[in-house]
């Protein structure tokens, strides 16, 4: 079941990172205005997940990859803040942006599990 797991993140993070390259302006709509140059931003978090998600797989790497995304999950909590507290998203129902939050730490959680 351990490895079940482990392929499911790695496809999470995998998909999740090559889905910036494929629709970036869904994230670069919901970059706060205090991070700088959004482009670079969206591209380097796609590298990063894509990386980190196929770092996943080999034993030499997971541990290492595993607190990459630990990292990863934190740095985007600002994100997830600001779409709360902007009232740019209103069409997003309140309790979906604050379940949102609480699903970084279920994922961060789950990214422990393999350091």
């Amino acid at each position: 079941m351990q490895n079940i797991g482990l392929y499911l993140m790695s496809l999470l993070y995998t998909a999740a990172g090559i889905y910036h390259f494929v629709k970036p302006k869904f994230y670069l709509a919901i970059m706060p205005p205090y991070i700088p140059n959004h482009s670079l931003m969206v591209l380097l978090s796609g590298i990063a997940e894509v990386v980190l998600g196929l770092a996943l797989l080999f034993p030499a790497t997971r541990s290492l990859a595993a607190w990459g995304i630990i990292l990863m999950l934190v740095t985007f909590l600002p994100v997830h803040i600001f779409m709360i507290s902007s009232g740019k998203f209103a069409k997003i129902p309140e309790l979906v942006l604050y379940v949102r939050i609480l699903l970084q730490f279920v994922l961060i959680y789950w990214a422990y599990r393999y350091v």
